[in-house]
């Protein structure tokens, strides 16, 4: 039993910086999120896919060490997934995927407060028709976030993700995505003009992270910028997952996850939510300081808010 239950793909990035030695480190969008909500204290769960290699192995360890759960479905002959993670010299990550995702329809743990899911797993088929399923059953008890994080080589054509990610969008309660993520699924579109569809679709609030720039959060009673937050980037790996974890820690403090924490999810005022993203850019801070999706521990985003 778990307040939280992460549902998605681990990834073993292989990071390559120009003239130094490929270094592996466990990764994947939804698996970095579980870690950081174990990072932060929170019971969590990860359904995903593992294989029995070295990779698996490794990402495996990883996410125990903080106290993530590890679920799975029936399937044995699973490998793990790669990605070779290409810096440029500011730190900025390129991805290349040997990737499958074929999880098949489980029954959920109970006892979940909070599902999250994305990347990856929530569009790529066959796993992502028993993805959807798990989120649709738990749904009644558990609030639902989602983070597309879209990776354009693995979307397919641009009609068919774009149907996937607004799928995943009207389940949900709450959406993070990046600005670059908004600008493959809606070229031309302003921001906010993207953040009120998917509002009128269904979540409650959606966050839109801008890089060096911020972040903003906007419901249906408007929009609210966050001030950047400084930071010396080592690489930009797990950054928005950091944010996403970081999210669900300050909803969470603040009683607003499981279902009868919906409703009040629609009604966050501006202090509440500048709040937030100050919590979670403060997060997603410490991470890009450091090498790898390497979010902080609960001691140390304390100890970074003051």
């Amino acid at each position: 039993m778990s307040d939280f239950l992460v549902i998605g793909e681990c990834v073993a990035d292989i990071v390559r910086t120009p003239g130094e030695p490929d270094v592996p480190h466990p990764g994947g969008s939804p698996a970095n999120v579980a870690y950081g909500l174990a990072r932060l204290g929170r019971d969590t769960a990860l359904l995903t896919q593992l294989g029995d290699d070295p990779s698996g192995k490794l990402i495996g360890d990883h996410l125990r060490s903080a106290g993530v759960a590890l679920l799975a479905d029936a399937q044995h002959d699973v490998r793990t997934p790669t990605a070779v993670v290409t810096l440029d010299g500011q730190g900025a990550a390129r991805y290349d995927f040997d990737i499958a995702w074929t999880l098949e329809e489980v029954e959920p743990p109970a006892g979940v407060r909070h599902v999250h899911l994305g990347s990856i797993a929530a569009v790529t088929e066959p796993g992502a028709t028993g993805t959807v399923a798990v989120v649709e059953r738990l749904r009644a008890a558990a609030t639902v976030s989602y983070d597309p994080n879209v990776r354009p080589e693995l979307m397919g054509a641009h009609a068919e993700g774009l149907a996937a990610v607004e799928r995943c969008v009207a389940l949900s309660d709450v959406v993070k995505a990046s600005d670059e993520d908004i600008a493959w699924l809606h070229p031309g579109q302003p921001l906010a003009a993207v953040a009120a569809r998917w509002l009128a679709a269904g979540p409650a609030v959606v966050f839109v992270t801008m890089g060096a720039q911020g972040a903003a959060a906007f419901t249906a009673g408007g929009q609210v910028t966050g001030t950047p937050v400084p930071a010396e980037v080592v690489d930009t790996v797990g950054a928005g997952d950091s944010f996403m974890s970081a999210v669900l820690d300050a909803l969470t403090e603040l009683g607003l996850t499981g279902a009868a924490g919906r409703t009040a999810l629609g009604a966050l005022d501006t202090d509440t939510l500048a709040g937030i993203l100050r919590h979670a850019g403060t997060a997603a801070a410490i991470t890009v300081s450091r090498a790898g999706a390497n979010p902080p521990t609960t001691d140390e985003l304390r100890a970074a808010l003051g």
